[in-house]
């Protein structure tokens, strides 16, 4: 992705800006989003879900988060400025402007859109509250100390779509994925808000680690474990082998590392809790994929 961005900056530099606005030179978002969505087509497949449903719901996910990530500093474009973190970002230095911000999260939901089109109705149907959600999560933050839950709720919406798109419908087990995935966005989206929650607090942005206060590690770890009993469940659910659990127990591990990595609220070191979370996705998603390679 850098080697990427250093050919925009030579070749279109007027267009950087809004390569930086979709978070393309950053995909961890992208693979935080990827992985439950793959999850849910292989469990949904019972294997590989074929190239063409494959590539609609990588393409889509990619779409889907770089439109948020453009809606999300427009809606912040005014906060930005004040926090640390984010000082830097296109819309708070006027290197791109609210007008092609929002330009841009039309233009890439409307590409998203144009993918779901190719699969069934009720795909299609599903992907209505997905946009809602993607569009209305930015502003939660001002509302409420739960925008975290909002995430995890537009993040989750790939699942049921994914089953509605294999299957045709939408199916309890879907609810199961969906919910651990709820619980997982909100422990790891939690981190990340730690890592702001100084700036957040100044400036009065709401999230669940100024919610948590010094509940934040127990809030955190607890749902950690939730979502570790919920894959149990689906596990079960679903009779996954030996490689599902393998790994089940390495994300669980992870998890333990991320409640050490945040032991004493560091910024640097939330920070990397929340990117190892990328990990835990990954080796869930190891798990199921060895599982159906297995069987």
């Amino acid at each position: 992705m850098q080697v990427i961005s250093q050919q925009i900056q030579q070749r279109w530099p007027q267009l950087l800006p809004y390569w930086q606005l979709a978070r393309l030179d950053r995909p961890i978002g992208s693979l935080l989003l990827l992985w439950p969505t793959w999850w849910a087509l292989w469990i949904a497949a019972e294997g590989w879900p074929g190239l063409h449903l494959f590539a609609v719901f990588t393409l889509g996910v990619v779409l889907t988060r770089a439109a948020g990530c453009a809606v999300n500093d427009f809606a912040d474009r005014n906060i930005d400025g004040h926090v640390k973190r984010t000082n830097q970002r296109p819309l708070a230095t006027g290197a791109a402007t609210p007008k092609g911000a929002l330009l841009l999260f039309a233009g890439l939901m409307l590409a998203a859109f144009l993918l779901v089109l190719t699969t069934n109705r009720l795909t299609v149907l599903l992907s209505l509250p997905a946009l809602a959600l993607a569009f209305c999560y930015p502003f939660a933050k001002r509302y409420t100390h739960l925008p975290q839950v909002v995430l995890g709720a537009a993040f989750s919406m790939g699942i049921p779509m994914a089953f509605a798109a294999v299957q045709g419908e939408v199916p309890a087990v879907a609810w199961l994925i969906f919910t651990a995935n709820l619980l997982w966005t909100v422990a790891y989206d939690t981190f990340y808000a730690m890592v702001d929650r100084d700036d957040d607090l100044r400036i009065g942005v709401k999230s669940t680690a100024i919610l948590f206060g010094d509940m934040d590690r127990v809030m955190t770890g607890s749902l950690q474990a939730m979502v570790v009993l919920a894959l149990l469940m689906l596990g079960s659910r679903e009779a996954l082998g030996a490689l599902f659990y393998c790994g089940v127990a390495a994300a669980t591990g992870l998890f333990i590392y991320q409640q050490w990595l945040v032991r004493n609220r560091q910024r640097e070191l939330c920070f990397q809790a929340f990117l190892n979370s990328n990990w835990a996705g990954a080796a869930i998603f190891a798990g199921i994929f060895f599982h159906f390679l297995a069987n």
